[in-house]
Formats: C-alpha cells, sequence, structure tokens
C-alpha cells in the first residue's frame, strides 16, 4: 500500500506525439492532472482517454509561470507530493517507489537527476539536478520563462537523489521564439535577477545579437548577486563568443581567459579557447589548452555543461594540432581516442587514414 498520495501535473500544447510515453512514464502516480494551453491536434483527447485529468485552458498572455500555477491549481488540496514534468520528458521505471522511500513527513522538495540532452549513443550529454517534486501547499512558479518553483517556507527540507532519474527528449521542431520577448519582460519585472541576465544575454547569442548579447552579460557580471562562478564563468565565455563572431580575437581571447580564472575546475573554458586558436591555426595553444582541458576528470552535475568537452571533440583537437606539428605519432594516437568515442564520424575516420598514411 502507498504511503502518501503522488498526483504529477504538466502544461501541454500540440503534443499529441509525446503524450502516451509521457502517460506511460508518469501513470505510477496515483493522479495526472493536465493543463492544455490551446492545442490543435489530438493531445487533449489522447491524454483523457489514457486517464488523465486535462483542464483546457488559454493564458493571456502568455507566461510559463502563470501556466504553472494554474496546472499546479488542478492538484488537489489533499495530495501529498507534487511532480511537475513537460510532456517531452520521461522517468526511468520505479521512482515513485524511490520517491515514497526517501520522503517522510517533514520532506518538501526533492532534488534528482536529470539528462537534459544525450550524445548519438544514448549517454547523457548534458546533466544535472533538477527540483520539481515538491509538496502541494508551500510552493509556487515565478518567472515570465526559464520559471522556478519558490517556496513559501523559510526554511527547506530537501532531499537529494540520483536514484530518482528523469530523462530529456524535446522536440527539435518546437520554437522557441517567445523565449526573447518574456526574458525582457523578466528583466523589466526584476531588474537585479542575476539568473535571468544571464539568460537574455545567452538569448541574444543565440539570435546572433552580439552587441546586446555582450552589454547584458556585462551587466549579470556587475550585479551583486551574480556570485555563482560556474555562471559567472558561462557569461564570460559568451561574451567571448560574441567578441569572436564580431572578428574582435583578441577581446574574445581576454574574456576567455576571464572564464578560466573564474572557473579553472572547469573544461568549458578551455575548450572555448582552444577552438579560438584553432580558428587562429595555432597549434602549439591547441595543445596547450586541449590537454588542459584533459587534466580536469571531475564533471560536475551543472547546467552550464557544454557537451563537446566530454566527447570526442578534445581528441579531434588535440589530433588535429599534432598533425599540423607533425608529431604524427601522437596524432594517431589522439585520433583513435576520438572514434573510440564516436565511431560514427566519417570525417574522423578519413582523418585517420590520412594519419596512418603520414606515419608509414
Amino acid at each position: 500500500m502507498n504511503k502518501y498520495k503522488v498526483c504529477v501535473y504538466a502544461i501541454t500544447k500540440n503534443e499529441e506525439k509525446f503524450a502516451e510515453r509521457w502517460y506511460k512514464s508518469m501513470k505510477e502516480a496515483d493522479e495526472i492532472y493536465v493543463l492544455d494551453t490551446g492545442s490543435t491536434d489530438n493531445t487533449v483527447s489522447i491524454l483523457r482517454k489514457l486517464g488523465a485529468v486535462v483542464e483546457v485552458k488559454k493564458i493571456e498572455p502568455w507566461r510559463f509561470d502563470n501556466a504553472r500555477n494554474a496546472s499546479l491549481d488542478l492538484v488537489p488540496e489533499d495530495a501529498d507530493i507534487c511532480v511537475c514534468t513537460d510532456l517531452d520528458e520521461v522517468f526511468k521505471p520505479r521512482w515513485r517507489k524511490t520517491l515514497e522511500n526517501l520522503w517522510n513527513e517533514n520532506t518538501n522538495r526533492v532534488h534528482y537527476n536529470y539528462n537534459w540532452s544525450f550524445y548519438e549513443n544514448g549517454e547523457p550529454a548534458v546533466n544535472f539536478y533538477i527540483s520539481k517534486i515538491h509538496d502541494r501547499k508551500n510552493y509556487f512558479w515565478k518567472y515570465p520563462v526559464h520559471e522556478i518553483l519558490c517556496t513559501k517556507n523559510e526554511i527547506e527540507n530537501a532531499i537529494t537523489t540520483d536514484e530518482i532519474t528523469l530523462n530529456h527528449y524535446p522536440d527539435s521542431t518546437k520554437s522557441r521564439s517567445s523565449y526573447l520577448g518574456l526574458l525582457e519582460l523578466s528583466i523589466k519585472e526584476n531588474p537585479n535577477d542575476d539568473r535571468n541576465m544571464h539568460y537574455l544575454g545567452r538569448e541574444y547569442m543565440f539570435y546572433g545579437k552580439w552587441k546586446k548579447c555582450i552589454k547584458t552579460l556585462k551587466k549579470h557580471l556587475k550585479l551583486k548577486s551574480a556570485i555563482w562562478k560556474p555562471e559567472r564563468a558561462a557569461s564570460m565565455r559568451f561574451i567571448g563568443r560574441s567578441y569572436k563572431a564580431l572578428n574582435k580575437y583578441e577581446k574574445a581571447e581576454i574574456w576567455f581567459e576571464k572564464a578560466i580564472s573564474e572557473t579553472p575546475n572547469l573544461r568549458e573554458p578551455y575548450m572555448e579557447m582552444a577552438l579560438l586558436k584553432y580558428e587562429q591555426q595555432d597549434w602549439p595553444k591547441v595543445e596547450y589548452y586541449v590537454k588542459k582541458l584533459l587534466e580536469i576528470k571531475q564533471h560536475d552535475k551543472i547546467y552550464i555543461n557544454e557537451p563537446n568537452c566530454y566527447n570526442e571533440t578534445p581528441y579531434d583537437l588535440l589530433s588535429l594540432s599534432y598533425f599540423y606539428q607533425e608529431k604524427y605519432e601522437k596524432a594517431l594516437e589522439a585520433i583513435k581516442k576520438a572514434i573510440k568515442i564516436n565511431d560514427k564520424d566519417e570525417r574522423l575516420k578519413n582523418n585517420l587514414l590520412l594519419i596512418e598514411a603520414k606515419v608509414k
């Protein structure tokens, strides 16, 4: 017999292709509640047929926090544990049993394992903790986009576990065009919010708005609350990327060096510098920065991780740097390591043949 009443809640719009997979993953819960915000496909009928409680409601003007809060309102007050997910996410089986074993009468939140993206071989590429499992009465959602779960309590009794894993399989065809305007609104509402200032600068970078990215992320770094070093280093890296896109390589290098100084324990800043030196065909420097990157064995569970720091890319770059320095034996060793990680890349295989010919 279950000890607690567990309810899943979600928002959705036009996700019929994910609906059944998501429901099957979530049905370990006692009840499933969905707020549909205007689907024109069969999402609603599929979910209702499977057994979810679905309410249809348009959120105007659109904000993710208002939608999340409206979906949470669907969950009965007598629920012990609320689990917020999206329809492109899937729990590994038996998550409910694990959750009940971890939860106690003092618990009000759980931080758990989240695989945001995957390499082609199925291994997690970006992995970190999220915390969208919570009690019913003490939480609400805040911010128009990149919304966060906030507590009404002064003290949280949270549990962190790797025994619950949620996998993310995003729909690459879905537009994120609303994000930029909503992030600008977030900063208008909360101009000193460091987290959303960082996200806004990053969004400008995604859109190729290089000067706005630089200006916004410099603002982020000046905020008194911007103290989390990995995110600060990410802002520095994105400023550097923007200067690189503007062909201001000296300034790009300065900002990548700042990022290295901010987080010498993370691979990402070294990769940025290695890629810059690759563009400049400065092969000894490519070798230097990739080697510094590979010295870092720790892989922290944080959202700013870049997949190319942990896949075949470092060894690919290293093989190229060795090759152009005529260190062919070392180039051969490096390219073999790259192919061992990704044996489906034809370019890597062709490079192997070229390097083998030089060695012979």
